[in-house]
This record gives C-alpha cells, sequence and structure tokens, in this order.
C-alpha cells in the first residue's frame, strides 16, 4: 500500500472510520471510544473489546492513529490512550468525502430524498 496517498487506505471498514470519528474530538482510551460509537449510533454499532483492539491495532500499524506514552495522572495505568495523526484526519476527511459524494449520487437518482 502506498501509505503517502491517502486514498490508498480508502474505503476504511465501517469500525474503522468510527474509531477515527471518535477520536476526532481528541485523545480517548479503548472502553471511553467503544461508549462513543455506541451512543453516537444510538446503539446500531456496537464495538466489542477484540474487534476495537485488532483495529486499532491495524490503525496504529497504518499511522492514523498513535498511543499515547502518557496517561493522566488520576487515571488506571492500565488504561491506554489513543490519538489521531496528520495522516490519520486527512484520510477520515477523504473517507467523509467519499461518503458525502455517495450520498448526492443516491439523491441525484432519488434513491435518498433530499433534506432541503
Amino acid at each position: 500500500m502506498d501509505r503517502l496517498r491517502v486514498d490508498a487506505f480508502l474505503p476504511l471498514t465501517p469500525v474503522a472510520f468510527e474509531i477515527l470519528l471518535a477520536l476526532a474530538d481528541g485523545e480517548q482510551h479503548g472502553y471511553r471510544i467503544m461508549q462513543d460509537v455506541n451512543a453516537r449510533s444510538s446503539g446500531a454499532v456496537t464495538l466489542h473489546a477484540g474487534t476495537l483492539y485488532r483495529a486499532l491495532a491495524r490503525l496504529l500499524e497504518q499511522e492514523l492513529i498513535e498511543e499515547l506514552a502518557e496517561r493522566p495522572s488520576e487515571d488506571d495505568e492500565r488504561r491506554r490512550y489513543y490519538r489521531l495523526t496528520e495522516r490519520g484526519v486527512l484520510v477520515a476527511r477523504a473517507e467523509l468525502e467519499r461518503l458525502s459524494k455517495q450520498v448526492e449520487n443516491a439523491r441525484s437518482r432519488r434513491l435518498l430524498r433530499s433534506t432541503s
């Protein structure tokens, strides 16, 4: 995979995209990512620990996220915190653009009603 081209990462899996969205507001630990995805999707997407940590490992390998070396002092030292990298932000934005174009195409073919 060409790691310099953002479009080489697309399309993202739904799980990877949900994780990037969860980290868009800032650093979070794994359990908080699971809670965020569940709340944002009203339970439609449920991440289990195995799925989450496999996806986090792939995102770390692709350098779309990074693990923080330091944790908040009052926090459980077993928690691992993650944040988006610059590449992760670019890939998330590219995926949003790709999905937006799909929605526009669906509207133009009257498969989806316009919101305006």
